[in-house]
C-alpha cells in the first residue's frame, strides 16, 4: 500500500470523497472530482514532495485513474530516480 503522504495528497484533490472515507486503490479519482486541472496540481505536488519527474510517457490520464495506479506508476518513477 501506499504511504500516509501519498493519501494526504490525494485526498487534496479529491473534493467530492468525504471525509474519513475510506480510500481504496481502486477508487476512481475522477468519480471523486480529479479534474484536470486537480491533475496537474496534484502531479506538481507528487513531484516536489518525492523529489522527482514524472518522464513524458507517465503523463497519461491511465496513470491518474486510481490510486493503486498512481502509487504505482509513482514507486517507478522513484525507483528510477535512485
Amino acid at each position: 500500500m501506499w504511504d500516509e503522504q501519498f493519501e494526504q495528497l490525494l485526498r487534496t484533490h479529491l473534493p467530492l470523497l468525504p471525509a474519513g472515507a475510506a480510500l481504496s486503490a481502486d477508487t476512481d479519482l475522477r468519480d471523486f472530482g480529479l479534474d484536470s486541472y486537480g491533475t496537474v496540481e496534484l502531479l506538481a505536488e507528487l513531484e516536489s514532495t518525492y523529489r522527482v519527474r514524472f518522464a513524458n510517457e507517465r503523463l497519461d490520464l491511465a496513470n491518474f485513474a486510481n490510486p493503486g495506479v498512481l502509487w504505482e506508476c509513482l514507486r517507478e518513477v522513484r525507483a528510477l530516480a535512485g
